[in-house]
């Protein structure tokens, strides 16, 4: 079971990879709007499950549709090592974030397959569904059901905007498998995705390892009013959720403000109001909003300001507001066995590095409660993602994820 430092990927086979997936669900701007579990993800996913059955993997389909690719070991009756990302996108999403992650493993099972390189331990590659959370939200609910976060009956009746049932749509395209959701042993997970942010880019260093993630507080808030004409109404009668939910939304961002200057952030990032239509108060509002700090006790200050500001909002407002839905993530730290395999790989391959904390929220840090985990970050061109014009290069992703084949074959083969 060689463990060569010799063994390379096949770059211009991986960028190809990217590239076709690139050309599904396609974007205005020239990204790509490929939605989870809508007809464009459909067809990705039947291309990535064809990649890997000729690849020689055996898949199988949970329940959540989280698609899980195997390749047996010498010992194939040990937990497996995990790869993964998503393959979903955002409303104007980039062609790279997780898209870049799945599409690496990939390429770490092909690579080893051309090198005839067998692994002690099974290797399992897994796309998780509906990770950015843009079509039903919180995000991370097909990884955080398998990590026992969330009740996959609860995940399977989640409603859209259009009030299109998760299950159902599942069950359209052909992706509601028969897997049990999580409940099995896991050896350990490693996740590449591009960076997010502007640290590896403007550093020019080709990857990062991840040791953990900023501490993430989010909710829904309900705002109740009562529907009134715009015109004639008293201010002093007015009870408009709109209104109300505005004004929230500005005392979330001015937290973002307040602590800004130690790399705080908050806002609110979704407003939606009923009836929502000129000439009528709003009678409902709902918005979806979080905080992010690196430090977990200030982001639990940070969480406890924007709770404390909701009742005055609704007073001016003369409305009423609770919180509808709450979720965290972030306060991991990743697994120090995995994060050194990561740098073992990267120092003997030569591949500058850094340590990095993670802003944004990945399936890894859900998974990390249920195995050792470790996460590897290539750089994005100016840190741009959630936005068309996110942008990575080949020559600045191969390295990573070369590493991330080495860190892998290194943990298979304990």
């Amino acid at each position: 079971m060689p463990t060569s430092d010799r063994i390379r990927i096949d770059a211009p086979r991986f960028w190809s990879t990217v590239m076709r997936s690139g050309q599904i669900g396609p974007g205005k701007a020239g990204g790509l709007r490929r939605l989870a579990l809508t007809d464009a993800d459909k067809e990705m996913r039947d291309l990535f499950v064809t990649w890997c059955t000729e690849a020689g993997c055996a898949v199988t389909i949970d329940r959540l549709g989280n698609i899980f690719a195997r390749r047996p070991g010498v010992d194939d009756h040990l937990p497996p090592v995990l790869m993964g990302s998503h393959l979903d996108t955002q409303v104007a999403g980039g062609k790279y974030d997780g898209i870049v992650g799945v599409l690496a493993g990939l390429e770490v099972l092909r690579t080893l397959d051309d090198r005839r390189v067998r692994t002690k331990r099974p290797l399992e590659l897994v796309c998780w569904t509906n990770e950015e959370g843009a079509r039903f939200t919180p995000p991370m609910v097909a990884s955080g059901a398998f990590a026992g976060v969330f009740d996959p009956d609860w995940v399977l009746a989640l409603r859209d905007d259009d009030g299109k049932q998760f299950g159902a749509e599942l069950e359209r395209i052909g992706y509601h498998g028969k897997a049990a959701v999580g409940g099995r042993s896991i050896d350990a997970y490693f996740e590449l995705h591009i960076e997010q942010g502007p640290i590896l880019d403007r550093e020019a260093v080709p990857v990062g390892i991840v040791v953990g993630g900023y501490a993430a507080r989010g909710m829904h808030v309900d705002v109740h009013g009562e529907t009134a004409h715009a015109g004639p109404t008293p201010m002093d009668r007015r009870r408009n959720a709109l209104v109300g939910a505005a004004m929230l939304a500005v005392a979330v961002n001015d937290v973002g403000w307040k602590y800004h200057a130690t790399e705080g952030k908050a806002t609110v990032a979704r407003l939606v109001a009923w009836p929502n239509k000129a000439g009528i108060l709003a009678e409902y509002a709902q918005l979806t909003c979080d905080v992010r700090h690196a430090d977990r006790a200030t982001a639990d200050r940070m969480w406890a300001e924007v709770k404390a500001a909701m009742p005055e909002c609704a007073r001016r407002a003369n409305v009423e507001m609770r919180i509808a839905g709450e979720w965290q993530f972030g306060d991991e730290r990743f697994d120090p066995g995995c994060v050194r395999l990561i740098r073992e790989a990267a120092q003997t391959l030569g591949v500058p590095h850094r340590d990095i904390l993670s802003q944004a929220g990945h399936d890894a840090y859900y998974v990390s409660r249920v195995a050792p985990t470790a996460m590897i970050f290539t750089p994005c061109r100016d840190g741009i993602s959630h936005n068309e014009a996110e942008h990575a290069e080949l020559d600045y992703t191969s390295p990573g994820v070369s590493v991330l084949l080495h860190a892998v074959l290194a943990r298979a083969n304990r």
